[in-house]
């Protein structure tokens, strides 16, 4: 999410866009991520706010709105909403107008019905808040909220650019698969799941890379040693340009219980990897055309582990998938944030988009 939100601003910025960047930290794990961008943070406290961040953003962001005065505010994530309702009740009518990206599934089948009765109050409190709700796919609009859907708007993810999806690829080399997960060490997205179905699975000579650290780390590693599959599965920690390494895989792999349209799944299907990933959300099923351009499977251990052991090493058709993936470029979504910003920017429910050059020469 925060990747895909560096993107884009890297773009509008080199299109014209005055595009502020505010960080509540940078000692995260992508820090190096941004040594090239520009960005405002407040002043550090004296003890780290990595496990109060949210709130420590609450606290400082208000100070950064009234200092930049910005025309809209971009929420870049669903992580971040409760940062837009905090910007509304503590600014009023001095809070600019808001962007909301959806990130995440929002049908949240993952919990159970008092769960889910809380979420779906959670998301009609969030609703008020925002000018604009965007999601990435056609498929998650009738999951939003009544008064997100008043409201809401189409953007596709922005995972790649176009360039990425010129190159042929050549076939694969021979010999055993090669497995490659990505992916923040998180309970949703249940890589303990995946490690019980590979170690199942798997067949000899064959790999899994995972690429991501948090907080689940070790108990994963604990359990692939549990499961007699720690020589066949690297834990290789958060890397910078996980996406750029995938032409050295055949298969990605996502076991999450819930998503949103995860740009990696774009990202391998754009380098040419075969898909298995589980059920976690309608923008996952139209991304891989309802099973067209990948393997979908329910969340279950065997079911998953029968999908991973007769996983092509091969991708789809390639002129097939083309198509699908242009949705998803920088150079088109950009463009259609743009027109939001401009509409949310003069009150407007919803405008045409603006185009870069008309924008940067005015």
């Amino acid at each position: 999410m925060e990747r895909v939100a560096l993107r884009l601003v890297r773009h509008w910025r080199a299109g014209g866009m005055d595009a502020p960047l505010f960080l509540g930290r940078q000692d995260g794990a992508m820090r190096a991520e941004f040594a090239d961008i520009a960005y405002d943070m407040p002043r550090q406290p004296r003890i780290s706010q990595a496990s109060w961040e949210t709130l420590w953003m609450i606290l400082r962001l208000p100070a950064a709105i009234r200092r930049l005065r910005p025309d809209v505010l971009f929420v870049a994530g669903s992580t971040y909403t409760i940062v837009a309702v905090a910007m509304r009740v503590l600014l009023g009518r001095d809070c600019p107008p808001i962007v909301v990206k959806v990130s995440n599934d929002l049908a949240r089948r993952d919990l159970n019905p008092v769960g889910r009765f809380f979420w779906r109050t959670w998301l009609h409190i969030q609703a008020r808040c925002a000018h604009s709700w965007v999601v990435m796919d056609e498929s998650m609009m009738p999951e939003l909220a009544p008064v997100m859907a008043r409201r809401g708007h189409v953007v596709h993810d922005p995972a790649i650019s176009a360039e990425q999806l010129l190159p042929a690829h050549g076939p694969r080399p021979a010999g055993p698969r090669r497995f490659v997960a990505i992916g923040r060490l998180v309970a949703q997205k249940h890589f303990a799941l995946m490690l019980r179905a590979f170690a199942r699975a798997v067949q000899p000579g064959e790999t899994l890379t995972i690429f991501g650290d948090g907080a689940e780390r070790a108990a994963l590693e604990a359990l692939a040693a549990a499961l007699g599959i720690a020589d066949r599965v690297r834990f290789a920690g958060h890397v910078a340009d996980a996406p750029a390494r995938l032409g050295d895989y055949d298969v990605l792999l996502m076991s999450s219980r819930y998503e949103g349209v995860p740009a990696v799944v774009i990202e391998a299907l754009a380098a040419g990897l075969a898909v298995v990933s589980t059920d976690c959300g309608a923008g996952l099923r139209s991304l891989l055309g309802q099973g067209r351009f990948g393997t979908i499977v329910p969340q279950d251990e065997a079911l998953l582990a029968e999908a991973i052991r007769t996983a092509p090493a091969t991708p789809p058709d390639r002129d097939a998938l083309l198509e699908s993936l242009r949705r998803f470029t920088i150079e088109r979504s950009a463009q259609a944030y743009w027109g939001l910003f401009e509409a949310a920017a003069a009150g407007r429910a919803s405008g045409p988009p603006v185009r870069l050059e008309q924008e940067a020469s005015a």
